[in-house]
């Protein structure tokens, strides 16, 4: 197939963005300290959004800067200045979700593109029109639309209008996020970034006049998350995906983990290089999302509902990282600084931007001085170990989870 398609992957801060660009992202998506719907990453200072782009753009990949909460008067008085800031900084997109922050950015930030979040719930071509007439140049999907949905809408809206839908991770129980229980049960906005996501929540129904009476409320089989949501995984779909239209697949997951952020990209890195060739997915690849965590999987509201996993909200986490290679000489000799613990002897796995996976026991263990080890223990210590192969800095290494 001769059309592109973007991998667009999340960034939470300097250290997530580097995982994204090293493992194959086309383009990464983050936010500053304000106006963006993630507060509790550590996100990016005006300095910081500055070197990302810089960053990025040295490396053939494009910044997107999320805007996308609904600002009040106060907020909004100081939106100029940082869409300013985007314009000089050179951005290549801004993602909103109000048309009162649309107004501003073409004003402030002119050479910056539009692209409309979630969070405006595009549903229809109408709305997705009405957004291009304004001057977007992308919409983002709602997550509640079918791919038969997305098709319709890619064949009744102008081609030059790009549409992205995503691909993987949490989903909300809520329509397109737009939630108020967090606010009200805790004071925390979801709607402006600081959701403390009461629907993971296990809930009990108390009657009035027997204060400290728990009465369980109950899904079939006696399951009691009554709103948890399973995650979405679309890495076995992406031909279709590609063949409906969809211009950007996202990644959702600024909050989580750097290595989430490496694995998961490098995973549908490969799927889509091998939609875009027309060959099937190589099974090692479509392994690695099992390798991070993550509830169980569903394929969103694609091919139907996705159904709910009212058994619990813990997360799948079978793996971990232990450590990060710095340096790796030819002979495979790496500096690595330590995550976890690990001994001698232990069963590790060996993962690299563009690599598959390859597992070894950890055998020749050293200190930065090159004394021998049984063990590392000390979080960030550096120190030497004999790889199976040469790896690239941004490697990592990992083990199966203790139970």
């Amino acid at each position: 197939m001769e059309r592109k398609m973007e991998l667009l992957a999340p960034a939470g801060d300097w250290e997530r963005m580097e995982m994204a660009v090293a493992y194959g992202a086309d383009a990464v998506y983050l936010a500053g300290s304000e106006f963006g719907m993630r507060s509790a990453p550590d996100n990016f200072t005006p300095e910081q959004l500055r070197r990302a782009v810089d960053f990025c753009h040295g490396r053939g990949v494009r910044v997107h800067v999320t805007c996308n909460t609904m600002p009040r008067c106060r907020e909004a008085d100081r939106l100029p200045e940082w869409l300013e800031l985007l314009e000089e900084a050179g951005v290549d997109a801004v993602i909103l979700a109000d048309v009162g922050t649309l107004a501003l950015a073409r004003r402030w930030a002119p050479h910056v593109a539009v692209h409309i979040s979630t969070q405006a719930s595009v549903v229809s071509h109408v709305a997705a029109r009405a957004w291009h007439d304004l001057g977007a140049s992308r919409v983002i999907l709602a997550r509640e639309l079918s791919l038969e949905e997305i098709r319709e809408i890619r064949a009744r809206t102008p081609r030059e209008l790009e549409i992205e839908a995503f691909a993987h991770g949490a989903m909300c129980v809520s329509y397109s996020g737009r939630c108020l229980l967090s606010n009200y049960m805790t004071g925390r906005d979801a709607n402006r970034g600081a959701c403390a996501q009461p629907c993971r929540y296990q809930y009990a129904l108390v009657e009035e006049k027997r204060p400290g009476q728990f009465f369980p409320v109950f899904e079939e089989n006696g399951e009691t998350y009554i709103l948890n949501s399973r995650d979405m995984c679309m890495i076995d779909h992406i031909p279709e995906l590609l063949e409906a239209g969809v211009d950007s697949i996202k990644l959702e997951g600024r909050a989580k983990s750097a290595y989430y952020a490496a694995v998961v990209t490098g995973a549908y890195r490969h799927a889509l290089d091998a939609a875009l060739a027309g060959e099937p997915l190589d099974p090692v690849w479509r392994d690695e999302v099992e390798h991070i965590s993550h509830r169980p999987y569903s394929t969103g509201f694609y091919f139907g509902q996705p159904g709910q996993y009212t058994g619990d909200a813990r997360y799948i986490r079978g793996w971990q990282i232990v450590a990060k290679v710095h340096a790796c000489g030819g002979d495979g000799l790496a500096l690595l600084s330590l995550n976890n613990k690990f001994s001698r002897g232990e069963e590790l796995e060996l993962v690299g931007p563009g690599e598959a996976p390859v597992a070894f026991r950890a055998e020749d263990l050293r200190d930065e001085a090159g004394a021998p080890l049984d063990q590392v223990r000390t979080p960030q210590m550096k120190f030497y170990l004999k790889l199976p192969r040469p790896a690239s800095p941004l490697s990592l290494l990992r083990r199966r989870a203790d139970d």
